[in-house]
């Protein structure tokens, strides 16, 4: 998990040089959506290798401080620095500490339910949302557009009608309104708090109607 992590900081501060060098400021998220979307894989490798719960957890308290220094002191900047105040990585953190704490080992479906569906259906949603036009809207004083709402919506189906063929879980029906409430979770986010409220609102649903 850790070696994981490293990987993802090196890959998204050399995206971010690679981005400066070529003089496109409008691509400074990728570097971030890319340690975005690839931190989900954290929750597949503890479950893949069976790591024990205290080794999780200490490992994401871990990432999670390392996401607060960074979010002050700006070390990785092709992480933090996407030109607006937003906590989203430091949120994100602590939604997987907290599902390692309140799901780890005895319900891991749930848990990757949660951070899959942050990871995958809200990283691309807000990669390919800002990147291609469409119309669009704000809640909260936060962009919402037509775009990013679809992708949120068929990613986070995607993934977890992926995680229900292989380890079970909720009715097809189930997976629809976890879905839909998802997508609602995006939608009222501010300053990159969806990046808790997503992960631990669909790992709850998820568990509940299990």
């Amino acid at each position: 998990m850790a070696t994981w992590l490293a990987l993802l900081g090196a890959s998204a501060a050399a995206l971010r040089r690679q981005t400066e060098a070529q003089g496109l400021p409008e691509r400074r998220e990728w570097s971030r959506k890319l340690v975005h979307i690839g931190t989900g894989a954290v929750v597949l490798i503890a479950w893949l290798f069976a790591i024990d719960r205290r080794i999780a957890l200490g490992a994401a308290a871990a990432a999670t401080l390392l996401a607060a220094l960074n979010h002050r002191f700006h070390l990785l900047p092709g992480v933090e620095d996407v030109g607006r105040t937003s906590y989203g990585t430091v949120a994100y953190g602590a939604s997987i500490t907290v599902l390692f704490w309140q799901y780890w080992p005895q319900a891991p479906a749930s848990a990757a339910a949660g951070v899959l569906v942050m990871a995958v259906g809200d990283g691309l949603a807000g990669l390919l949302g800002s990147a291609l036009p469409s119309p669009s809207w704000q809640v909260l004083g936060q962009r919402r557009s037509v775009l990013g709402t679809v992708v949120m919506a068929l990613a986070s189906l995607a993934v977890l009608s992926c995680l229900k063929l292989a380890a079970g879980g909720p009715t097809w029906w189930a997976l629809l309104l976890l879905t839909a409430m998802a997508v609602l979770f995006e939608q009222i986010a501010i300053r990159g708090f969806d990046n808790l409220t997503v992960p631990l609102g669909v790992a709850g649903l998820w568990n509940s109607l299990s």
